[in-house]
């Protein structure tokens, strides 16, 4: 069993505080992302895990052992950074196995070792190239063997697709996953990109200013989002954001804006409160049903559309599946689906 527990841990750089205590159980097998906006502290969250940073308080365990003091080599993890960091005066094979030739394995087992792990990431036909001989995405592969042959309890992912083009993020989204699904070995994984959070994870992490936000699986974080920050983070596009304050049993935006509520907020008279709706729970309504709103900007994607609308001072964001004879500057009428509203208090920003 390989775990890794985090508690109370803490960074200091002189003065600075960037990690303010910190605690999470990443269980046995586990693929977690830590995602966040830049500077938010999760990449010194897992250079910490991995030994590269000193931790200033609190613990760290791997596999159930303190590992606070451990230095890199005795922790059994492995790191693939976003920069690829290949040698290239090495072939893919010397840079697969560099790290048991630096450990004094024999040469057969390295060759051997070298060859699965080039035959798990498709790259048996390029062990006798140089780095400069190949793609990026190919590169990011024999990184990843680097990691791989060491046979480690946990890996660690600094934003490893961060230097990709958009096509190769999707496919190495892809790979990474299957890859850890097939070595069934624990994975944390850094990322400032929410779709890549979704995606891969079986947990998330939102981090923000050195302090955790929210922790659990993607869709109870897009379901549930525990305040304005999360709801806003993820989800792309974000959350519609409306500040209000609740009157008459429903929420008044501006002056003369009154959006529905579900009965159990009624109560809450006079409170002012963010009200939050995702871009596909806002449908098309007539003029007496719906809220007035003026289009900005269309966005065909495809499998859906993207309108940008001005609504009492703001913009709002609205996805479409159906195909709709939308153009700049129409006044379109909008009703959200209340059963799927998110309602949070003005001044706390956390859910009600």
């Amino acid at each position: 069993m390989t775990s890794v527990t985090i508690t109370g841990i803490r960074k200091v750089f002189g003065s600075l505080q960037v990690i303010h205590g910190v605690d999470i159980a990443i269980e046995d097998r586990e693929f977690v992302v830590l995602v966040g906006p830049s500077g938010c502290g999760k990449s010194t969250l897992l250079r910490m895990i991995a030994g590269l940073e000193s931790i200033s308080a609190g613990e760290l365990r791997i596999g159930g052992r303190v590992m606070n003091m451990a230095p890199p080599k005795e922790r059994n993890v492995a790191m693939v950074f976003q920069n690829y960091a290949l040698y290239p005066h090495m072939t893919v094979a010397g840079n697969i196995g560099f790290s048991l030739k630096l450990a004094k394995t024999g040469t057969a087992e390295i060759m051997q070792r070298v060859g699965e792990v080039a035959d798990l990431l498709g790259l048996t036909d390029y062990l006798d190239r140089y780095p400069r001989q190949l793609s990026g995405g190919q590169r990011q592969r024999v990184a990843m063997g680097r990691a791989i042959v060491r046979r480690p309890e946990v890996f660690l992912f600094d934003e490893p697709l961060s230097n990709l083009d958009a096509q190769l993020r999707v496919q190495m989204r892809t790979d990474i996953r299957e890859l850890h699904q097939r070595l069934g070995a624990t994975s944390i994984f850094v990322t400032h990109d929410q779709v890549e959070a979704m995606t891969m994870a079986d947990k998330i992490v939102v981090m923000r200013n050195g302090l955790i936000e929210q922790i659990g699986h993607p869709l109870e974080l897009y379901d549930h989002p525990a305040n304005t920050f999360v709801a806003s983070f993820i989800g792309s596009p974000a959350m519609n954001l409306l500040p209000g304050r609740i009157s008459a049993g429903a929420v008044q935006v501006g002056e003369s804006i009154s959006l529905p509520l579900p009965e159990k907020f009624q109560a809450m008279e006079g409170r002012n409160v963010v009200y939050g709706i995702r871009p596909e729970h806002l449908e098309i309504a007539s003029e007496g049903e719906g809220s007035a709103t003026k289009i900005s900007v269309i966005e065909p994607t495809g499998a859906e559309i993207l309108v940008l609308t001005e609504f009492v001072g703001k913009k709002i964001h609205v996805a479409f599946r159906e195909r709709h004879d939308l153009r700049p500057n129409d006044i379109l009428y909008l009703k959200p689906d209340v059963a799927q509203l998110h309602l949070f208090d003005a001044e706390t920003n956390q859910r009600l």
